[in-house]
């Protein structure tokens, strides 16, 4: 294997070395705690509120509506868990859709076995929610509705305006998950309507390990985590200032317009490229909704893990689906929620692109694949099948 050619970028991202530099004297300089009076521990809270400044102006927030956590499984968790159970006076009801990350399904799962009532919200063929069914949806013991911005499998980009929207007429908090969109797109709490944003540092090339929640200003909303009062008493815990500082640096780089630019055209060159193979399709939003780095494909006959395996084997690393999921043998639900079939899920890849990415890149990975598909359908019986039944129809026209 001569190349090593990373296209998971939806997984995880490399640190930035630019913010990796803005974080090293926080490990061996000012290493204070946040808390501490002394000078050591100034030094860190500067940092601290500095980089919230910088990170709450991108959402258009104010730097008091922001916390950090440990990244966006954690923020999810605070967001739905405190509002839910900060507002059970007024209601029970909880509104999500069919296509949200693990974090947010499975807590959506624990909260209904504490009482709460879910409801799921179907998409259309690319993934997007019918601002109707959200309308139709809520009652009157609904306190929150939970939307991904930038699906992590599909790439889609949810239009948050309608719904957000709505949300405020009816009076019903609105929380979404943006890890993916963040800095990929526009992300603004006051146009889009939004009352809860989670945000994370490790999908936009800071470290793992750091995360953030916005919640705006007097909304009701209890602690999970109890200790010394940190973060405005809704996150205890001494602060992770190295990882926070990094963060900032992150996404104060990550909102540059022409990284985005260079990310939409690779992905548009390598979108081109591979459904010039024959029987591909794309999944997610066939237009400008897509997010930049993000390129989703079922291949018919083909197992997904298998056509993971073989390119790996190239040096190429890619994701049947979510980092969490990978693993999971189970069609993809989010895939099933925009109506494919399990065949079509189960032969799906997600590639996914950062602004590290070279053209170089993707024609090898464009070259390589065509390789490997082609050899897999020359031995799948799924895609003989598919061959024989796709025959058998022509024929009958």
């Amino acid at each position: 294997m001569n190349k090593l050619v990373y296209f998971d970028n939806g997984a995880s991202t490399q640190v930035d070395p630019l913010v990796f530099e803005a974080m090293q004297p926080y490990f061996s300089e000012k290493y204070g705690n946040a808390s501490s009076l002394h000078k050591f521990g100034m030094d860190a809270k500067d940092a601290l509120e500095t980089s919230r400044r910088q990170i709450a102006s991108l959402l258009g927030a104010k730097a008091d509506e922001l916390i950090f956590t440990s990244g966006g499984t954690e923020s999810n968790n605070i967001a739905l868990k405190g509002v839910a159970f900060a507002n059970r006076d007024k209601g029970n009801h909880i509104i999500t859709t069919q296509i949200e990350h693990k974090c947010i399904v499975n807590t959506c799962k624990w909260l209904k076995e504490q009482g709460f009532e879910i409801t799921y919200l179907p998409v259309d063929s690319e993934g997007f929610v019918n601002p109707e069914d959200l309308q139709n949806a809520i009652t009157d013991k609904t306190i929150l509705v939970t939307i991904i911005h930038g699906n992590n499998e599909t790439g889609t980009i949810q239009d948050l305006v309608p719904l957000g929207k709505i949300c405020k007429e009816k009076g019903v908090l609105f929380h979404t998950d943006a890890c993916q969109s963040f800095t990929k797109t526009e992300l603004d709490v006051n146009t889009q309507n939004l009352d809860l944003v989670t945000i994370n540092s490790h999908k936009i090339h800071g470290p793992k390990g750091v995360g953030a929640l916005y919640i705006r200003k007097d909304t009701k909303i209890e602690a999970w985590q109890h200790g010394g009062n940190h973060e405005f008493g809704l996150r205890s815990g001494t602060e992770n200032i190295h990882g926070i500082v990094g963060f900032a640096e992150a996404a104060k780089l990550g909102m540059n317009p022409e990284h985005t630019a260079k990310m939409t055209k690779l992905r548009d060159k390598l979108i081109e490229g591979v459904l010039a193979i024959e029987n591909t399709k794309l999944n997610g939003s066939k237009g400008d909704k897509r997010l930049a780095n993000n390129a989703n494909f079922s291949f018919q006959g083909i197992e997904g893990e298998a056509l993971g395996g073989y390119l790996d084997q190239k040096g190429i690393c890619s994701s049947t689906g979510s980092a969490c999921s990978a693993k999971a043998l189970e069609p993809s639900y989010v895939l099933k929620a925009l109506g494919l079939t399990d065949e079509e899920a189960n032969g799906s890849l997600r590639l996914t692109i950062s602004r590290f990415t070279t053209e170089e890149e993707i024609d090898y990975v464009l070259a390589e694949l065509q390789k490997v598909v082609k050899k897999l359908r020359r031995y799948s019986p799924l895609a003989k099948v598919a061959d024989y039944v796709l025959k058998k129809s022509s024929n009958k026209v």
